[in-house]
């Protein structure tokens, strides 16, 4: 959805960051000049990418630069544009208004693209089951961009000398790790961009081993933050999206961290699950996440300031022990649970019209609009409330008391989630909507 993007510019690593004393509201913010460049080089100047893998499933992840791909040919443009069809998967109403999750296949022959869909429901199911999203499913989209590979799989399964012809380059051993699944992000960018509105953007390669990757530091001109690649085969791959987007979403940090990193001196870290102030600190300060310092969390314990994150041993508080962010297979804690919230509604409305808003409606037509569970409904008449309706996904002007006196009236629906996972009144605002229908004479 385009209305809301954030267009915050590439993520930055912790031991270089510069922003300081950013509240949780502030991950919402604009930033001005997003690109998808690449990212530093290396000693033979070649560009580089810095990405983010998992060593195994329950691991730490870790971080490392691999090189950047190289532009498009004229010969490479040409084979996207006559690939790329787009297939909806699962349509809960607009872009305009929703959340647009676009996966795209690798190593899938033309073939095996029915194989991909399914693979894609299989995927998305296993995400989507995890909370916050659980509870959110309908704010999303999920579209499935065809990749026509020649060869089926992807290279370096099951070993380091296999090599396959595939329409995005998938690749295990990138860079001499085995588990790190790289892509080609130009040929990824090329074809995200064949779905109308992209929001979240992971590359299903078709394979059974274990691995993925997550390109954070992106910032795509059609409107994603970062790629997240997984394998198709695997149900433990499923964590390595759901943590990417905890990134691309959440716009939340690391939560692990590096020994030899040592103790960060820098200043106060944008991201709103890491922080240099204690919990008494941010207690006394109004800080980030002090509003559930001492409450359970559902990742396990409870919500304090726990040394040790954004990569620095010293130096850095997170807000639980052991969180998704930190290690996979773990849930989100409270303070990231509110995040990913908060992004889900960067992108989606509240509330949906199923009926448009933008022609008149008659007495009898039913006003149909969708909204995520728990949400609260309140209809009203020319701006009287109207209590009949309270909560009512489906509503007729008529039953509304809308009457027949030649006159044109407006029908109004106000929603609101009560969510007690937000509690920061800044995020709360995103919580809350309204659409208006214009009732024919």
């Amino acid at each position: 959805m385009r209305r809301r993007k954030s267009g915050i510019a590439r993520r930055t690593p912790l031991k270089i960051a510069a922003a300081a004393g950013i509240a949780l509201s502030a991950t919402l913010a604009a930033t001005a000049g997003a690109t998808a460049e690449p990212g530093p080089t290396r000693s033979d100047d070649r560009p580089t990418q810095h990405v983010e893998y998992f060593t195994g499933p329950g691991g730490h992840p870790r971080h490392t630069e691999v090189p950047a791909p190289e532009p498009l040919s004229d010969r490479e443009r040409e084979a996207v544009a006559d690939d790329g069809t787009v297939v909806p998967i699962v349509q809960n109403g607009p872009t305009s208004a929703k959340a647009d999750v676009v996966f795209i296949g690798d190593g899938y022959t033309a073939a095996q693209q029915e194989d991909f869909h399914a693979d894609v429901r299989k995927k998305w199911a296993e995400v989507s089951a995890v909370q916050p999203s659980a509870s959110y499913k309908n704010l999303f989209n999920v579209w499935a961009v065809d990749a026509h590979s020649r060869q089926s799989g992807v290279s370096g399964d099951p070993t380091s000398t296999v090599r396959k012809d595939t329409a995005l380059g998938s690749a295990f051993y990138c860079d001499g790790i085995e588990r790190l699944l790289c892509v080609d992000t130009n040929k990824v960018e090329a074809y995200a961009k064949r779905a109308a509105d992209p929001d979240l953007v992971i590359v299903l390669s078709n394979s059974t081993k274990y691995g993925g990757a997550g390109y954070n530091d992106i910032t795509s001109p059609s409107g994603y933050d970062g790629i997240a690649t997984a394998s198709s085969d695997h149900a433990q791959s499923s964590q390595v999206v759901v943590h990417e987007t905890g990134h691309s979403l959440g716009k939340l940090a690391d939560e692990y961290w590096y020994d030899e990193y040592g103790t960060y001196t820098g200043a106060e870290p944008w991201e709103s699950n890491t922080s240099k102030l204690t919990a008494a600190q941010l207690t006394a300060q109004k800080k980030k996440w002090y509003r559930w310092i001492g409450q359970s969390s559902p990742d396990g314990g409870t919500v304090g300031a726990y040394e040790g994150g954004g990569y620095y041993p010293r130096g850095l508080y997170r807000p639980t022990d052991n969180s998704i962010m930190r290690t996979l297979g773990r849930e989100f804690n409270s303070p990231g649970r509110e995040a990913m919230i908060a992004g889900f509604h960067r992108h989606a409305s509240v509330v949906s019209a199923l009926t448009p808003t933008a022609t008149e409606v008659r007495r009898g037509q039913k006003l149909k609009v969708q909204a995520a569970e728990g949400v609260r409904l309140r209809w009203s008449v020319d701006g009287k409330s109207v209590k009949k309706g309270a909560d009512a996904r489906s509503v007729t002007p008529r039953t509304l008391g809308v009457p027949a006196d030649g006159r044109t009236h407006k029908v109004t629906v106000r929603a609101t989630d009560p969510t007690r996972a937000v509690r920061d009144p800044e995020l709360r605002k995103l919580l809350s909507g309204s659409l208006t229908w214009r009732v024919a004479r």
